[in-house]
C-alpha cells in the first residue's frame, strides 16, 4: 500500500536511478522505492532538481511543501495524466449553473455537519454533555439545506462550525484555551493542531483528486481563486471531521500531544519539530486504517475513502447518479 512521507530533516532530494534518494546534510543517504510513496511532504528546507521532478510527475507524486513553523506553503503537483475534457466541460458547466452549484454545495456542508454531528454523539455517549450542541448543529443543518445562495449557506456552514468549536473544551480533557477558531496565526494549541492537521487533510485530497479526472481548481462550495486548489477545500470539508478532529481529540485526551509540544514566537503558536512528526505519523496511520466499505462490501483504508469522494462526485457531474457525501455509520 502506497503512504505518504514525510522529511523533516533539512537536506537534498534527488533521483536515483529509477528510485528517491533523501541525502540529509552530515548523514548517510535514504532511498525510498518509488512505488511505495503516495506523495511526499517536505517539512525542511529542501534541495530539489529537474531530475527529481521528472522522475515524481512520472509516477504522479505531489510534492507539499511546509515552513519552519509548519504552516503549508504549497505544492508541486504534477502535469496531469488523466485528462477527461468532457468531464472539465461538466464541471463547469455545473460550476456556472447556479442552482447546481447551490445543490453540490449544499452536499458538501451537509456531509460535514452529519460527520460533525456523530463527532458529537460519539463522545455524548461517552459521558460528555454535548446534547444541546447536538441539537443546535441539526437545527443548523436543516436551515443550511434551505439556503438559497452560496453566501447564506457559507454563512450557516460558519455557524455550524462555531457552535462545534464551542464544545471542544467539553470533549477535550486536558486544561487548554480555546474560545474560538483563529488561524492567521493560530494563538493557541488546539487552534494551532487545528491549522495544522486541516492542512494535512487538504494536501491529501489534493493528491487524491490527481488519481481522478476532476480539476482540482473549479469548486463549488469555496470560490474558485487564483493560485489555489479550491476543490480540495471542499472535499476536505466531510472528511475534516473524520480524520482532523478525532485524530485532535484522541492525541489530546490520550496525553499523546500535550502542552510541552507546542511553542509560541513572533508568528503564533506552532507545535515543535517533535511534535509535528506525532502528529503526522498518527495521521499517516488513520489514512492507512482500514474500515468495511457498505455499499462495496469490502475493507477500504480511509484514504481511499477520499478517492471514492471524487468518483461520485464525477459521477454527479455527468448525470450518472446524484451525489451523496460520505458520512460516519458508527
Amino acid at each position: 500500500m502506497k503512504q505518504s512521507f514525510y522529511i523533516y530533516s533539512e537536506g537534498q532530494l534527488q533521483r536515483k536511478d529509477n528510485t528517491l534518494r533523501f541525502q540529509a546534510l552530515g548523514g548517510k543517504p535514504r532511498d525510498l522505492p518509488i512505488e511505495t510513496v503516495s506523495d511526499l511532504y517536505i517539512m525542511a528546507e529542501m534541495t530539489v532538481n529537474t531530475a527529481l521532478l521528472n522522475l515524481v510527475s512520472k509516477y504522479g507524486i505531489a510534492l507539499h511543501f511546509f515552513n519552519y513553523y509548519d504552516h503549508y506553503i504549497g505544492s508541486y503537483y504534477p502535469k496531469e495524466s488523466l485528462l477527461a475534457g468532457q468531464l472539465l466541460v461538466h464541471q463547469v458547466s455545473c460550476y456556472q449553473d447556479e442552482n447546481r452549484r447551490l445543490q453540490i454545495a449544499k452536499k458538501f456542508v451537509d456531509g460535514a455537519a452529519g460527520n460533525i454531528y456523530r463527532n458529537l454523539r460519539y463522545y455524548n455517549n461517552r459521558g460528555k454533555n454535548l446534547e444541546e450542541a447536538m441539537e443546535d448543529v441539526m437545527r443548523l443543518r436543516e436551515q443550511a439545506e434551505m439556503a438559497t445562495s452560496i453566501s447564506e449557506l457559507m454563512g450557516f456552514e460558519g455557524l455550524i462550525h462555531k457552535r462545534y468549536y464551542e464544545s471542544f473544551a467539553e470533549i477535550v480533557n486536558q486544561s487548554l484555551e480555546f474560545e474560538k477558531r483563529v488561524k492567521n496565526p493560530p494563538d493557541n494549541e488546539i487552534n494551532t493542531l487545528i491549522s495544522f492537521v486541516n492542512s494535512l487533510i487538504y494536501t491529501t485530497v489534493l493528491s487524491e483528486i490527481y488519481k481522478t479526472q476532476l480539476n482540482p481548481t473549479i469548486s463549488y462550495l469555496h470560490e474558485p481563486g487564483v493560485r489555489r486548489f479550491s476543490l480540495s477545500l471542499d472535499i476536505a470539508e466531510i472528511f475534516k471531521p473524520l480524520l482532523g478532529d478525532r485524530l485532535i481529540f484522541s492525541m489530546l485526551n490520550r496525553g499523546q500531544i500535550t502542552k510541552k509540544d507546542f511553542t509560541e514566537g513572533l508568528n503564533g503558536m506552532h507545535l515543535t519539530k517533535e511534535g509535528s512528526r506525532k502528529v503526522a505519523q498518527a495521521m499517516n496511520e488513520r489514512l492507512s486504517k482500514t474500515i468495511r466499505h457498505k455499499a462495496l462490501q469490502k475493507d477500504v483504508s480511509y484514504r481511499y475513502l477520499i478517492r471514492l469522494e471524487c468518483y461520485k462526485l464525477i459521477k454527479d457531474l455527468i448525470d450518472e447518479k446524484p451525489y451523496e457525501p460520505f458520512v460516519i455509520w458508527w
